[in-house]
């Protein structure tokens, strides 16, 4: 495992929590030789993952949109920022680059974009680990959510195992380090996506 894309709010959130787990995860990457990849931005949870990991002397890939960088929340201080023509390109370069995919809480960015890279595991286009740092279980609601899909029928069983669930991060990275992807039928090619 060499690069992990982080999912994470535009803003701190409420509770002191959410940044601790931030700095923590962003540390236990840096202790595992583990590079950050993340939406480019100077606030919120994103910063403070950013700023740990360059702090503690990780390697920071940020990936931001040109919209997003003319407003001035680029984080210029990470050890690249690429800039991007839209939400789509980083979505697409952030899953190329990564091996594996954490969201920490946020909105619904960082909902969608977490989302979108367990569907594209569902659909066969990654066999990369992809999980949720439920800090002071900020995502148990979306997890009950998953487990009602699945005993509906809309999620099939072996899909819902594939999302990983910790609240503490190096829980979290070893899991990822010793997952082993399930067998997906690959539905679509991912050009055609």
């Amino acid at each position: 495992m060499k690069r992990i894309c982080v999912y994470a709010g535009s803003n701190a959130g409420a509770r002191p929590e959410y940044a601790e787990m931030a700095r923590r995860l962003a540390s236990i990457l840096v202790e595992r030789g583990i590079d950050v990849v993340y939406g480019g931005g100077n606030v919120g949870l994103m910063k403070i993952v950013a700023d740990t990991t360059m702090a503690a002397g990780g390697e920071v890939l940020g990936l931001i949109p040109d919209s997003l960088m003319a407003r001035e929340v680029g984080h210029r201080a990470v050890t690249e920022l690429r800039i991007v023509g839209s939400m789509h390109d980083r979505k697409a370069m952030m899953a190329d680059v990564s091996d594996g995919f954490v969201a920490l809480p946020g909105g619904f960015g960082t909902l969608e974009e977490f989302v979108e890279i367990a569907t594209w595991a569902q659909l066969g286009l990654h066999r990369k680990p992809f999980g949720l740092l439920n800090v002071a279980g900020y995502y148990n609601g979306l997890v009950g959510f998953f487990d009602h899909a699945t005993s509906e029928g809309f999620l099939p069983p072996k899909h819902r195992r594939m999302l990983l669930v910790a609240d503490d991060p190096a829980s979290l990275v070893d899991a990822f380090e010793h997952w082993t992807p399930p067998r997906v039928r690959k539905w679509i090619d991912r050009d055609a996506t």
